[in-house]
């Protein structure tokens, strides 16, 4: 069960009471979503930055690049030390691989265009799954919180997870741009009567995102801490905690190709100033 990218559901809907009072609940709610589900569809924006990915066990630290061909990355530290020489080469392949093998483009695509469809599900539950209140505005924000709509039936286990948590969102006011997200889940869910899977009380999750550029909004922190179990014996674990900085808009035409040889010869992190160009060392 994918956890971690659903919960970009959340922040297209979240800023449900941070419009017009004039209109009504609904009409606000679903205005939002309409505006949301319209700036994903003409977001073509691509980008390079500094992404710390943390889950158990392991660290990473990587500079990735995103273009219309599709993403590569290229490991700079593993768990705070700079990469073996046979870890380099086995990162090295990975990324020649995304640039040399249609399959796993196209894998990767598709990966992205079934998170997009998940979240736009989900978005089209708001108006229903949550019962939202408007805590207040000051210095530019409203801080909205939420908890779970115990009249709604969620229609899939994913949506079940979502449903009953509770939590806080602060709210860019000038933009209506959804800046912190944080949440709790505050009652146990059970699949098929607890026999399939069961998911604890308790778990957290914390989103930040960031206006990256003049009205580009991206996530720049996740952090996810849900346990739980399925199939009676598989304990799961979705521990994870992403930071992602240093972001700079790719140039306009860059290949795929490119992007790979830039991130081999440390040609981004140089430009970026990162100091990262001598981690390899």
């Amino acid at each position: 069960m994918e956890i971690a990218p659903l919960l970009f559901f959340f922040l297209a809907g979240a800023c449900l009471a941070a419009g017009a009072q004039t209109l009504s609940t609904g009409q606000l709610v679903q205005q939002v979503i309409n505006n949301e589900l319209y700036a994903n569809q003409n977001d073509h924006s691509h980008w390079i930055y500094l992404d710390s990915d943390a889950v158990p066990g392991k660290n990473t630290l990587k500079l990735v690049v995103q273009t219309l061909d599709g993403t590569v990355s290229k490991a700079i530290r593993l768990n705070g030390r700079p990469l073996t020489p046979q870890e380099r080469s086995q990162d090295q392949a990975k990324m020649e691989s995304v640039v040399n093998d249609p399959a796993i483009r196209e894998k990767q695509r598709k990966n992205g265009q079934h998170d997009d469809q998940q979240s736009i599900s989900m978005m089209k539950m708001l108006p229903q799954g949550f019962i939202w209140t408007n805590a207040g505005e000051s210095n530019g924000e409203i801080t909205l919180r939420f908890k779970p709509n115990p009249a709604f039936t969620p229609p899939t286990y994913a949506a079940r997870v979502f449903a009953a948590m509770a939590g806080e969102v602060t709210v860019d006011a000038k933009q209506k741009r959804v800046k912190v997200l944080t949440g709790s889940l505050v009652q146990p869910v059970e699949f098929g009567w607890g026999i399939l899977g069961k998911m604890d009380p308790g778990g957290t999750f914390r989103v930040v995102r960031t206006e990256v550029a003049p009205g580009e909004w991206e996530i720049t922190e996740t952090h996810v801490h849900i346990q739980g179990h399925m199939l009676i014996f598989k304990s799961i674990s979705q521990q994870e905690d992403e930071v992602s900085s240093h972001y700079k808009a790719i140039p306009a035409g860059l290949t795929l190709r490119q992007a790979a040889q830039m991130l081999t010869d440390n040609t981004i992190a140089k430009e970026l100033g990162m100091g990262l160009e001598n981690s390899e060392k």
